[in-house]
């Protein structure tokens, strides 16, 4: 199963913040590799719709956007989710991406 999270906006631009995270169950050590698969299943990744959340028209550019991707061999589906993410499921997995983002 591979993921990546692209995250976009914010308030201030940092390059390294804007490279995709890549993970891929084949080479993430297998506890990490089973909590990424736990994730993605708590949050009903694959039902989930292809956007989630509005930012405010007033000030849109300081939220981030994340693009999260998942292709588990049988399935590919992306969601673009907006600051606040109120899904605590969803805050799980992005927060699982950026613990693993490589320097």
């Amino acid at each position: 199963m591979r993921m990546q999270v692209r995250i976009e906006g914010g308030i201030a631009h940092f390059p390294g913040l804007a490279q995709p995270i890549n993970l891929d169950t084949d080479t993430l050590p297998a506890q990490d590799a089973q909590e990424m698969r736990n994730l993605i299943v708590a949050a009903h990744f694959f039902a989930l719709p292809a956007s989630i959340g509005q930012p405010p028209a007033h000030g849109a550019a300081d939220y981030r956007r994340y693009i999260i991707t998942v292709d588990d061999g049988t399935a590919h589906h992306t969601v673009q989710a907006v600051d606040p993410v109120t899904d605590q499921h969803l805050q799980d997995l992005i927060a699982f991406a950026q613990k693993h983002r490589t320097p």
